[in-house]
């Protein structure tokens, strides 16, 4: 008898549920359930770029359980792309990192965004990001996609050319 699957920690909740090829109607699609703990899995590990020990720890798995959930979630998208599946981001075994303190899953959408290290927190529904500190840095967040973000963005772009 196998184990029984451990709670992974997930700090990330997709606004997106669905990704499917355009043009083509969601009922003629075949479709691929990536588990939310698979995407914490890409996010961490290929969007952040943390090397599998980092993002196995923030995620509280061991290193080798990591390496199986990043291949089982690299083959499901993989699959979808190359095949033209629909990919349905939903379940698996998680706990939410810090779900009172941000209002994930809340809905909220967005995010709010560090000036100063570029930390990304989610956007709590009804609270100005103005209010929102920074958990690395304690600086005060600004709403990403915001003017006061573009400017930023802006200035930064120019500086780095």
């Amino acid at each position: 008898m196998p184990r029984p699957v451990c709670c992974r920690r997930v700090g990330f909740m997709p606004c997106t549920r669905y990704f499917k090829p355009m043009g083509i109607p969601m009922r003629m699609l075949e479709e691929i359930v990536l588990n939310i703990d698979e995407l914490e899995a890409v996010r961490l590990a290929d969007y952040q770029g943390l090397y599998q020990e980092q993002a196995a720890e923030k995620m509280r798995v061991s290193r080798p359980t990591f390496g199986r959930i990043i291949e089982s979630a690299h083959r499901k998208i993989a699959d979808a792309l190359v095949n033209g599946k629909a990919l349905r981001i939903e379940g698996g075994n998680i706990e939410m990192q810090g779900a009172k303190e941000y209002g994930h899953g809340m809905g909220a959408g967005g995010f709010c965004v560090c000036p100063r290290c570029d930390e990304k927190v989610p956007h709590r529904a009804g609270v100005p990001c103005r209010e929102e500190i920074c958990p690395k840095c304690g600086m005060r967040m600004m709403r990403e996609g915001s003017d006061c973000h573009n400017k930023l963005m802006g200035r930064r772009n120019q500086a780095g050319r």
